[in-house]
């Protein structure tokens, strides 16, 4: 019978592990509201009518340049894919597709211009989307719904449309209606988070588009393609996949730009449209994007009126970058914020700015709609003696005086309703420059326009002066510096980290470290011998060779050429991506053998894994019922992955029917093998006799079933790549232990010693975060690996694919990892000891993993939670 102290030590585990979850709970939630900030969303509409402190020498909001919009948005629209590829040092195969767009450049430059676009991160399709409505900016905590769209509370400009009687038609992607429900005149929305399916949603706004151009029924028409953004997710961008996509948006923009062409006419229902091509945000070579490098956040626009502006629109649009293209033809390229994107769509049409709107009119895409060069629409007491150039610059600086109203208001109110506001020192410097520029736009006017009561000396003097232009420039400028000091104070206080909270979060994680130290005395140990080489090289100086650790030396290598190369971008079918490793194979050998090798061996692969895993339960599990349920499911989980890949060869002929069920029911079937497996599991764990057990028998037991049930999913959700990976954590794991009992034997440790052994522990735990690396994840929210939330599935839910992409990025980095820990403590003890008893010294030994998965924010943090808790 065990002594009572025993069981209340036993007892007192759980605690410990609670009070520790505890801690790393409370340390993360407070260093993540100090790192992760928010912004405050005001609730607050523009209107109509709204005149509340604005300036005398202001009109009210400006009158319609445009009738009709036509936004075609082709997501992740890298900037290289719209500019001629003699913009770049090198022309790469993905260039000049879009040749529609620079033909129209290159030979209409007063009606048409390509834009290179800068988002703000994070560069999700859903932060972009919202940013590019409500023209404010989006922050990091945020990106969570990018996998559940909450309809948007804040102003925009699809709720300025509804509001102001202008009829929209949204085509493509759904994520519209999750945001706008209730705001499109017509919709034909298809479901945009299965990264598989390059054509659903592209072939839907196809099948509208076209025949909407020939009707009166709307007056914006918005259509979504998502063909390029799934291509560069499972191909790449140097993939044919994405040439293709590229080369039939060219096909399908001619066909756009031929019908408004035709229908432009004197008197046709595209004589004042709008034609605007654009991205929400780019994306990286490996078709990844939500962060803020240069490839993410350079998108591209281009913008072209059937409508053609007077020659004076070049003084506007200048000539900053330009370059002669394939052809020889020169075509130039401005820069825009997408910040500015919501309120220019505003002005254009003519309605109220979005209320949060911090961005600026563009003053480019503003001069390219030949409306806003009409001198008719200007009223009979302002000026009739100004040339056009002069006359649009009145209307833009008109224009520019009611946006900094609405920002200036809108930063009032923030300041006034937010818990955190801005600074008041910076607060004063914009309020300073509105002052100055309002104070000084009457002047302007009365230099600019003189009334006709004015005297004959103040036309003269004004007159010669040359003050028209001057004035004007000088006011635009002045405006522009109001609208760019807000902006980049906006950027800087809503990524400014609260240290405070931050220090306190850090503060909290340390005292956990250190309560954790009283399991963990020999953490400083762990740190002085981690490498493989330091083993090896010890090994060597006293004329050694231990296979074992050769073999972990070769595979450390192999991992490395992995993680440096990319190894596994998930590849679908034959295709394979330049930088794949396996492409040098190819190179050699020729690209069918290298195909037949990507279908038959992880087949291969994946039979080893299924014995040497069967192999272990017969050995690990004592439990009959439970020995032989866990092998049963096993068998089917591994025979049901096998005929998961098999029906994506192409080395085999399917039907449809065998096809379609070999690649949606058979993962299902793993799923759902996994979860009875983890309840037989729990049962057994509840209900079941273990009294009968030693401790060692009961853990070796419980987390070989708990592996059997993780790793079918886990394998099936890294693709084909799994059992491999399986393989090498599986011949590391046993070098660790073999290596380990010849230490234990040649130190001779009594059985009563139960320390494990440092450079074990750190080995295997670096081993996980390498794994992690190995198998195509990055410690970055475009680091996720989509496609392995539809493995089996072809629709988005949130729980269903949250859950699966949870299992794909923490499965062989934490998961696994933590649940093999019990058999290499076990096999340490066995190895150190005549008999089977194990005491709580094996629980103090899986104590010790605790300060060895240090957490790299966000996906450590998130962890480091899983750990404490599969522990």
């Amino acid at each position: 019978m065990a002594a009572p102290g025993s069981h209340a030590r036993r007892r007192a585990w759980p605690l410990l592990f609670l009070a520790v979850l505890m801690f790393h709970s409370l340390a993360i939630y407070l260093f993540t509201r100090g790192f992760l900030l928010t912004r405050t969303e005001l609730d607050v509409h523009s209107h109509r009518d709204d005149r509340t402190g604005i300036s005398p020498g202001c009109s009210s909001w400006p009158p319609p340049a445009v009738d009709r919009l036509v936004i075609v948005v082709l997501d992740a629209l890298r900037f290289d894919f719209v500019a001629p590829s003699t913009f770049f040092q090198e022309r790469q195969p993905w260039m000049d597709k879009l040749q529609v767009l620079q033909k129209l450049a290159a030979d209409e430059k007063t009606s048409a211009r390509i834009f290179k676009a800068l988002a703000d991160p994070p560069t999700t399709s859903l932060q972009r989307l919202k940013a590019l409505t409500t023209g404010g900016l989006p922050t990091f905590i945020d990106v969570g719904n990018s996998f559940g769209a909450p309809a948007i509370v804040e102003d925009n400009i699809m709720h300025q449309f509804a509001k102001n009687g202008k009829r929209v038609v949204m085509m493509g992607d759904d994520t519209w209606i999750q945001l706008y429900p209730e705001h499109f005149n017509k919709s034909y929305p298809y479901p945009s988070f299965n990264v598989k399916d390059l054509d659903t949603v592209d072939n839907g706004v196809i099948e509208h588009l076209l025949p909407s151009l020939h009707k009166n029924d709307w007056d914006v028409l918005i259509a979504h393609f998502l063909g390029v953004d799934h291509a560069g997710h499972i191909f790449g961008v140097d993939s044919t996949p994405m040439i293709q996509k590229l080369e039939q948006y060219n096909r399908i923009l001619e066909d756009v730009i031929d019908t408004l062409k035709s229908l432009s006419t004197l008197g046709g229902p595209h004589e004042n449209t709008l034609l605007l091509v654009m991205g929400d945000h780019g994306q990286t070579l490996n078709g990844d994007h939500g962060g803020g490098t240069a490839e993410e956040v350079e998108t591209s626009l281009f913008a072209w009126s059937p409508k053609t502006p007077p020659n004076a629109v070049l003084s506007v649009l200048g000539k900053n970058l330009c370059n002669a293209d394939l052809h020889g033809k020169e075509v130039c390229v401005s820069t825009m914020q997408q910040l500015d994107f919501a309120v220019t769509i505003a002005a254009l049409l003519g309605i109220p700015f979005p209320f949060g709107s911090i961005g600026r009119v563009n003053p480019e895409l503003y001069a390219l709609s030949a409306g806003t060069w009409d001198n008719q629409q200007i009223g009979a007491n302002d000026c009739t003696q100004q040339n056009d150039l002069e006359a649009w610059m009145r209307r833009y600086a008109e224009a520019l005086c009611i946006n900094c109203w609405q920002v200036k208001r809108y930063i009032d109110r923030y300041s006034a309703t937010s818990v955190i506001g801005f600074r008041a020192e910076d607060l004063n410097h914009v309020a300073d420059l509105y002052s100055k520029a309002q104070a000084n736009w009457s002047s302007v006017l009365r230099s600019t326009c003189p009334l006709e009561t004015s005297s004959q000396d103040e036309l003269k003097e004004c007159a010669n002066k040359e003050c028209t232009s001057s004035a004007l420039r000088l006011q635009i400028d002045a405006y522009s510096d109001f609208l760019e000091s807000f902006a980049k104070l906006a950027r800087s206080a809503w990524t400014e980290f609260d240290l405070w909270l931050m220090g306190i979060g850090l503060s909290v994680m340390i005292l956990s470290v250190s309560t954790q130290a009283l399991a963990e005395g020999r953490v400083a140990n762990f740190l002085l011998a981690t490498s493989c080489i330091a083993s090896v090289w010890h090994s060597a100086t006293k004329g050694k060779f231990i296979i074992e650790e050769f073999v972990f030396l070769l595979l450390n290598i192999f991992i490395r050429f992995g993680i440096e190369f990319g190894m596994s971008k998930q590849i679908s079918g034959s295709i394979i991506s330049n930088d794949h490793p396996v492409s040098i194979i190819c190179g050699l050998f020729g690209s069918s053998f290298c195909s037949d090798l990507m279908e038959i061996f992880p087949i291969i692969s994946l039979t080893l894994v299924a014995y040497i895993i069967l192999k272990c339960i017969s050995y690990a599990i004592s439990h009959r019922f439970l020995k032989y349920s866990v092998m049963s499911g096993s068998i089917l989980s591994y025979i049901f992955i096998a005929i998961h890949w098999a029906s994506e060869s192409t080395l085999l002929s399917h039907t449809k029917a065998i096809r379609e069920t070999g690649i949606s029911l058979a993962p299902r079937l793993v799923y759902t093998i996994g979860g009875l497996s983890l309840a037989i599991s729990a049962f057994y764990r509840l209900f079941g006799s273990t009294d009968h057990l030693k401790m060692n028998e009961r853990i070796t037991s419980l987390s070989a079933v708990m592996l059997c049930s993780w790793s079918p999913t886990i394998l099936i959700l890294l693709g084909r790549q799994g059992p491999f990976v399986a393989l090498i954590c599986m011949t590391i794991a046993w070098c660790i232990i073999k290596l380990q009992q010849k230490n234990q034997r040649e130190l001779k440790l009594d059985k009563g010693i139960h320390a494990a052994d440092s450079v074990s522990v750190t080995q295997w735990s670096f081993l996980a975060v390498c794994l992690f690396y190995l198998t195509g994840h990055w410690c970055t929210f475009d680091g996720l690996r989509y496609g392995a939330a539809f493995i089996g599935f072809d629709h988005f839910h949130i729980i269903r694919q949250g859950l699966l992409l949870s299992i794909d990025t923490f499965g062989v980095s934490h998961i696994l990892p933590v649940l093999s820990l019990p058999f290499i403590a076990i096999c340490w003890y066995n190895s150190a000891s005549k008999n089977s008893k194990v005491n709580d010294a094996t629980v103090t030994r899986l104590i010790q993993v605790w300060g060895l998965f240090a957490p790299k924010y966000v996906f450590d943090a998130i962890g480091l939670l899983l750990t404490d808790l599969l522990v």
